[in-house]
């Protein structure tokens, strides 16, 4: 029996991502017998290119039910059955860090119709889902939604049990995840780490600094660097002879001390993170009319950005809420070329600055407003967040538009005086890469408390 599936995700780093759609066909060979197919709310943000490729947003799933009210259903339909999917390793990965947060050990065989179709049907020119079908004559609808793409895959597994003449998906393609053991000495690490937020560093026998990391939960991380089976996991366990951290409170600051540690340090397992964390730019310009225009660029450290972003992506859809909540002009902001109106003016919803009809000071005062809330430029502040304790609040400092640094406090004036808040803070170093990470931050975390400061 194969249980046929299929799961759209929120995106996001490795072991982090949350299901948002799951489609799952109980098949015995022949014919389908059972079928499960629910949205999922998937309690995270969706990342927005996930969003433009699958349609399902946060709006879809407020309704949904949570992972752990379909993990009952999911695990009868499974029962006694192997896995099928297309990339398989990515949906068997998914359903088993969704298990495991439910403190639940999933395990099932899997098969995957990648490597079949690779051994059964050779000189493809792709052997990506939608490519294959398309060559092979299967009919896909709703391309990268949990039910269209596993309605596919039974076609394809269906054409795969056909053409096995050998009998090699049931004899030698069923795999059984292996098992993995994790190193005594790794465990005893593992056993003295904390559930809590903050930056870890990964050392050798002669105590240099191999890796450094930032987590939201430095012992589950650290799990993850442990039990991987990658290329680079499996170097950092044999170099591994202990690991210290840094509690932080929050996710701000630990990004912030990563960036930091990671360029003062130079860990031989971070070389990829060695570079900028940014890409992309907005910047805004006057057209020969007067209007300011916004657009993204590459980022360019000779040109004062508004704010940086890590992808274009990223940046397009921060240009789409903007619009919306600053009543900009679609046109004006490089979201609809075009010679004359926007789209969004033929739908009353953009006031003509497209076709010079709305007043320019007024236009220009929205564009100014956006601008001043998203750059922190000659801007004296605290950014307020949790702290290492129930009773601590974690400060960001910004003097004059510069990051100065970061502290903690307990009592409220600390935070309120200039000069005792100087005292508390940790100085860092103001570069490109901590302003994108406190400007991506407050993009994300609208509820953080910001307190304007005044000298004493």
């Amino acid at each position: 029996m194969y249980a046929i599936v299929d799961i759209e995700t929120t995106g996001g780093k490795y072991n982090e991502e949350g299901i948002t759609e799951i489609a799952i066909y109980k098949f015995d060979g022949h014919q389908v017998v059972d079928q499960f197919i629910s949205l999922v709310n998937p309690e995270r943000d969706i990342q927005p290119f996930v969003v433009n490729l699958t349609g399902i947003n946060s709006n879809m799933l407020k309704n949904a039910p949570k992972f752990y009210e379909v993990a009952k259903r999911i695990i009868e339909i499974t029962e006694d059955c192997v896995i099928v999917a297309h990339n398989a390793e990515f949906d068997y990965r998914i359903l088993r860090t969704e298990f495991k947060r439910l403190g639940f050990p999933y395990k099932r065989k899997t098969l995957c119709t990648v490597s079949l179709s690779k051994t059964l049907i050779p000189d493809q020119a792709s052997y990506s889902l939608g490519k294959l079908a398309r060559s092979l004559g299967i009919p896909v609808s709703d391309r990268h939604r949990a039910n269209g793409d596993a309605l596919a895959t039974i076609k394809l597994f269906k054409m795969l049990l056909a053409k096995d003449i050998k009998k090699v998906i049931v004899q030698d393609a069923i795999v059984v995840e292996p098992t993995f053991k994790m190193e005594p000495s790794l465990k005893q690490i593992l056993n003295n780490l904390p559930h809590t937020t903050g930056v870890y560093y990964i050392h050798n026998d002669k105590g240099e600094i191999i890796y450094i990391g930032k987590s939201k939960n430095i012992k589950n991380r650290l799990s993850q660097h442990f039990s991987n089976t990658n290329s680079k996991s499996k170097k950092i366990q044999l170099q591994t002879a202990a690991v210290t951290y840094e509690a932080t409170g929050n996710e701000l600051i630990a990004l912030l001390k990563e960036s930091e540690e990671i360029k003062r340090n130079k860990p031989i397992f971070n070389r990829a993170l060695r570079r900028n964390i940014f890409t992309h730019a907005l910047y805004s310009f006057k057209d020969e009319n007067g209007y300011i225009n916004l657009t993204i660029d590459k980022a360019d450290g000779r040109k004062s950005a508004i704010t940086t972003f890590s992808t274009r992506n990223s940046a397009k859809q921060f240009l789409f809420k903007i619009v919306e909540e600053f009543n900009l002009c679609q046109k004006l902001t490089g979201l609809y070329p075009t010679k004359n109106s926007c789209f969004n003016y033929n739908l009353k919803q953009c006031n003509g600055a497209c076709i010079n009809k709305e007043e320019i000071e007024i236009y220009n005062q929205r564009v100014n407003k956006l601008i001043e809330k998203n750059r922190y430029s000659n801007l004296n502040m605290a950014i307020i967040d949790k702290g290492r304790d129930v009773d601590e609040r974690s400060v960001i400092l910004i003097k004059n538009g510069v990051f100065s640094g970061f502290g903690f406090a307990n009592l409220n004036y600390q935070i309120t005086n200039t000069d005792v808040l100087e005292s508390l803070i940790t100085p860092m170093e103001n570069n490109r890469d901590a302003q994108h990470i406190i400007q991506s931050y407050l993009r994300r975390n609208k509820n953080l408390k910001i307190i304007p400061l005044i000298n004493q």
